[in-house]
């Protein structure tokens, strides 16, 4: 019943939640306020990207982004003040183009936290750019590599780590399973020092025939074979980039695994981390590289089974990113805090118990009308059968018998002849209780469907969001429910 109710809010609830986070619960399938900040993608002429950086000035030229000649990215803003990244081929890259602008929307219609988004593109006469969100930041090259203050920390190495392998993980999810060319100049850091992934590296472009670096020593085995990159291709890739982020040197990989293999750790291990690395999580982050290095692309390990690794290692978690690569504050984009109310602050906490309680002490007040549509009606033995399903469902809860409680609102809902947001809302959370996130959020979906002005099926929303780890469209929801609370609590 669950999907059918998520499948219905995705066609008929015009809500600011994206489709796309009822579709899958892997992270961030493109945040809520990268659609509002990007509504979609935009192809642009080119006189906007002319004005946007000065006439493709030479000051405006970026290295951050990792591009080298003959195909250079440019630092750009808006009329609406968005800062932009301008990639700009050379001529024959792109003499397709009909091509070009297919392989650009549709890495253009991928939107994610964890990818530095593909915003738009020009394609005009001989110019072909693309447009891609702005990290001011620099790359990840930059911080391991040719750092002038302090070294990355160790407890920030294993969240690039994370961060791009969801990346990874994401864009796999929606079909382009390939990534051309993967490396430390591709990791960027937003406003915020959060990493992300170069979109850039998505775009398929047979013309150059280069998906990596001239330099062999980092090149996947089978493409020296074949020429092709695939998914196991890419795994290697991410294994060098776990030698980068233990060593803070571009270390080839044959001699990374020689150490390895002698057990010489700590001549593979960055100096400039001192004590912050403990031996555990090295040993592990070098058994993870290990594996992804293997020269038969088959005994290489998935995705999914690389992020189960890592999330395992995260250190210093509830310490922003920016704090951790040493970002000033007052560089970093801040909100000020909500005021939350004590049901938004459960929700915050995905405190369920202190959700149950709240809603068992709300009751039915908000499904006005209903009641004396059902005192008209009760006289059909299905309406009191319907009433009753209802009734046995509402001892349930109250009983904290999530499993009958499902059962016994299923029963009223699918009775078809009384609708109450209450009870979505309380199958919601027994579907919570359940750990059935998805067919939770349909719940809470629906329940704003039939009212759309109830803070709480916002608030159930954003506790089914959090739930599922996509925290920023959660907060988002959060928002909203708080502001619509606000505006009722006024009138």
């Amino acid at each position: 019943m669950g999907a059918r109710c998520s499948k219905f809010s995705c066609c008929c609830f015009q809500s600011r939640l994206k489709p796309s986070v009822l579709e899958s619960s892997d992270l961030e399938n493109g945040s809520k306020n990268e659609r509002s900040k990007w509504p979609g993608f935009s192809e642009f002429s080119l006189e906007q990207l002319k004005a946007a950086t000065s006439g493709f000035s030479p000051d405006n030229i970026v290295s951050e982004h990792g591009e080298k000649a003959p195909n250079v990215v440019y630092k750009g803003k808006l009329d609406n003040d968005r800062w932009i990244a301008v990639k700009r081929f050379n001529k024959l890259a792109w003499p397709d183009s009909r091509q070009f602008l297919e392989e650009a929307r549709s890495v253009g219609n991928l939107r994610s936290e964890r990818l530095a988004n593909l915003v738009g593109c020009c394609c005009e006469g001989d110019e072909r750019l693309l447009v891609a969100e702005f990290m001011p930041h620099e790359t990840l090259a930059k911080h391991l590599f040719h750092w002038e203050n302090e070294p990355m920390k160790w407890a920030m190495r294993l969240r690039v780590a994370l961060y791009l392998a969801q990346a990874l993980e994401y864009y796999s999810s929606k079909g382009r399973a390939i990534y051309h060319d993967l490396n430390a100049y591709r990791v960027l850091f937003d406003k915020d020092g959060n990493p992300r992934l170069s979109c850039f590296g998505l775009m398929k472009n047979s013309r150059d025939g280069k998906s990596y670096s001239t330099n062999l020593a980092f090149t996947p085995p089978e493409y020296l074979r074949t020429g092709r990159v695939t998914p196991e291709s890419v795994v290697y890739s991410f294994g060098t980039m776990l030698l980068d982020l233990l060593s803070g040197k571009h270390i080839p990989p044959s001699h990374a695994l020689d150490l390895i293999r002698g057990k010489n750790f700590l001549m593979l291990m960055d100096s400039a981390l001192e004590d912050q690395c403990p031996n555990d999580d090295g040993t592990e982050l070098v058994r993870l590289a290990t594996r992804c290095l293997q020269y038969e692309a088959r005994e290489r390990p998935n995705v999914k089974s690389i992020i189960s690794a890592l999330t395992s290692l995260q250190k210093e978690t509830e310490v922003p990113s920016y704090a951790l690569m040493g970002i000033p504050p007052e560089t970093v984009s801040s909100t000020p805090p909500m005021l939350l109310t004590p049901f938004g602050e459960a929700c915050l906490r995905t405190d369920l118990t202190a959700i149950h309680e709240i809603l068992e002490k709300v009751g039915y007040k908000d499904d006005e009308g209903i009641a004396n549509e059902l005192s008209f009606q009760m006289w059909t033995s299905q309406m009191q059968e319907t009433l009753n399903s209802k009734k046995h469902g509402d001892s349930a809860f109250r009983a904290k018998d999530f499993a009958t409680a499902i059962d016994c609102y299923t029963l009223f809902i699918d009775g078809g002849t009384m609708v109450s947001p209450t009870v979505y809302a309380r199958r919601c959370l027994s579907y919570l209780m359940n750990d059935m996130q998805q067919e939770a959020l349909g719940d809470a979906m629906q329940a704003q469907v039939i009212s759309p002005e109830w803070p709480t099926a916002l608030y159930l929303q954003a506790a089914c969001l959090f739930s599922l780890g996509m925290e920023t469209d959660a907060k988002e929801t959060l928002k909203d429910g708080t502001n619509l609370e606000a505006k009722k609590n006024k009138n």
